[in-house]
């Protein structure tokens, strides 16, 4: 155990470096450029979710990130748009999306990744959306060409941080199992099941999110996408409901007693970062962790942004154990995937 900690903290040390060269980068081309605040949100977001996929990735996986996750980044700022102004049209764009990502794993491996470097822009979309912002917040947000700039800038940081850790480092990730070259007997292909639930799944959260919780939706269909992805069987998506629920339950508890600190600005900053660190590096040993960590330091920033975070707690509380349920139901009641992991079922690394 002492030597699996010391290699998680080397892991997420990584990872937070290549998350604090991207910050500081994005810092100084907010200032630079008279840019607002989100685009050191978005540079957080796309860096910490890339370094996971991207851990001891070749040449060509890199240069394929370099490329698609700008362009992606850039089309996300679209959907945001289309999702404030017409949220069905937006929700339903979305919802494709996210299950066509899913759907051409169908193709191999080569798809498999081109469809996580597709989904990381649309998963740090909800991480902190325009609407859910203070409405001093919400003026002159990052336009589609800063985010695909803040998306290369992303790779960058990830690669100059990863390449040299994976000659020279003490460690390298586990390859991840080979799946069977024979085409699954399932009829339809996992692939397609997951999909299918991944879609229903966030259609549902998307509706009963803006119904319950009006511009706090995307607590909902965070939680409904984190649980369903990767699904290994039904068991797996209740699992990682529950663990995603208990972590926000004691990370609920955290940002209460911060709140009570009366922690706030650049302090409230790099206690967010520090809880980051922390997430990460106890991540392996249970999701619940990082569902904790991730809780805290989203009240750090809206906090930051001028939101009453506290207020929130509960709220956000409601809409993950919603998101659970939904995820839940799409896993175990429409086309449910074996238990027995078939090709296709790779779950991403970072969510």
């Amino acid at each position: 155990m002492t030597v699996k900690l010391i290699r998680n903290a080397y892991e997420a040390g990584l990872t937070m470096t290549a998350v604090l060269l991207s910050w500081g980068a994005a810092l100084a081309l907010e200032r630079a450029a008279g840019l607002h605040t989100d685009v050191l949100v978005l540079a957080v977001a796309l860096s910490l979710t890339l370094a996971s996929s991207q851990r001891t990735a070749d040449t060509r996986r890199r240069l394929t990130a370099l490329v698609l996750l700008p362009v992606t980044a850039g089309a996300s700022i679209f959907l945001a748009r289309l999702i404030a102004s017409h949220y069905p049209i937006g929700a339903a764009v979305y919802t494709a999306a996210m299950a066509l990502a899913i759907w051409i794993r169908r193709y191999g491996p080569a798809a498999t990744k081109a469809g996580t470097l597709i989904a990381l822009p649309l998963v740090a979309l909800l991480v902190v959306p325009g609407p859910a912002l203070p409405p001093e917040a919400q003026s002159g947000l990052v336009t589609w060409g800063w985010s695909a700039l803040i998306g290369a800038m992303a790779c960058a940081a990830v690669w100059l941080v990863q390449g040299p850790a994976d000659h020279f480092g003490p460690w390298r990730p586990d390859p991840a199992p080979a799946t069977p070259s024979r085409r699954s007997r399932l009829h339809p292909r996992p692939s397609t099941r997951m999909a299918l639930q991944m879609a229903a799944g966030i259609a549902a959260a998307f509706a009963l999110g803006h119904l319950l919780f009006d511009d706090h939706w995307p607590w909902v269909v965070l939680t409904a996408y984190v649980a369903a992805s990767g699904n290994r069987g039904r068991t797996d998506v209740l699992r990682k409901g529950l663990e995603r629920l208990a972590g926000a339950c004691l990370g609920t508890l955290l940002a209460a007693g911060v709140a009570a600190a009366g922690v706030t600005g650049h302090t409230a900053v790099a206690l967010m970062f520090t809880t980051l660190a922390i997430a990460l590096w106890l991540r392996p040993l249970n999701y619940a962790y990082w569902a904790a960590g991730m809780t805290c330091a989203l009240s750090l920033l809206l906090g930051y942004f001028g939101q009453d975070a506290a207020s929130l707690l509960p709220t956000r509380l409601e809409g993950i154990a919603v998101g659970a349920v939904l995820a839940v139901a799409s896993a175990w009641w429409l086309l449910p995937v074996p238990k027995r992991r078939e090709p296709g079922a790779t779950r991403p690394a970072w969510t």
